[in-house]
């Protein structure tokens, strides 16, 4: 069985903080025999830090846009699900948004993003963030919005698309409804339309209202915000 799970506000706290129930969530998967794959809107560079900080085998980041594993040698391989034509038009664009927006924060880790970029909307007024949202859509640029970043990208790049790949390519065994994903934003919504059995962290609740596709599962009360509720599910399933 593999665990898939959005990182930010799921497995961390909303402060973006890591707690000891990420570990114990490791800890528990491992025990049983079973897989955990970070899927986030986090950069390639973020997974680096994930696949050499922790036990992972594999994770999808950049919403989907890419797959790192750990290959045959014990080194870590990246593989980038949109083409070189869609890279390049989104180094174009991001100068393009540099340019006629030159206030706007990119995120500190666009330097390690190669498949997509980030805006800290957080550190924009709304005014400006309606702004640049309707020149991605002048400009036909795919963009979402997480807890802390709006993403912006060329190409087909979603969650679901980037673990359908990954399944079918790097665990051919594995069926879809063997598996689990845990999310808590807009930008899972491919996941909770597409995917099976997913689980929306209690958390969630603060933006159910913007979501066209919810997650067949939503978790309820403190208990169960974030890293706790993924801890809690996950001991249920394994103890059957």
């Amino acid at each position: 069985m593999i665990f898939f799970s959005d990182f930010d506000g799921t497995l961390t706290l909303e402060k973006r903080e890591l707690t000891r129930d990420f570990f114990e969530i490791i800890d528990l998967i491992h025990k049983h025999g079973h897989e955990l794959v970070i899927v986030s809107g986090r950069s390639i560079s973020w997974g680096h830090f994930l696949l050499t900080h922790f036990p992972l085998k594999a994770c999808i980041m950049e919403g989907g846009g890419v797959v790192l594993y750990i290959d045959e040698h014990g080194e870590i391989a990246e593989e980038p699900l949109v083409s070189i034509k869609e890279l390049d038009r989104l180094r174009h664009f991001t100068s393009e948004i540099k340019h006629h927006y030159p206030h706007v924060p990119l995120s500190a880790d666009s330097f390690g993003r190669l498949t997509d970029r980030a805006i800290e909307f957080h550190l924009m007024e709304q005014a400006w963030v309606d702004q640049v949202m309707n020149f991605m859509d002048q400009e036909k640029i795919n963009y979402s919005k997480s807890n802390v970043h709006i993403n912006f990208w060329c190409g087909e790049i979603s969650k679901y698309l980037g673990v359908k790949y990954f399944l079918e390519k790097y665990r051919p065994g594995i069926l879809q409804t063997d598996c689990w994903f845990f999310g808590d934003a807009p930008n899972d919504q491919s996941m909770f339309e597409l995917f099976h059995n997913s689980v929306g962290v209690s958390n969630i609740k603060h933006c159910l209202h913007r979501l066209t596709h919810k997650p067949r599962i939503i978790l309820e009360g403190e208990e169960n915000a974030g890293p706790k509720g993924v801890l809690n599910f996950i001991q249920k399933i394994t103890s059957r």
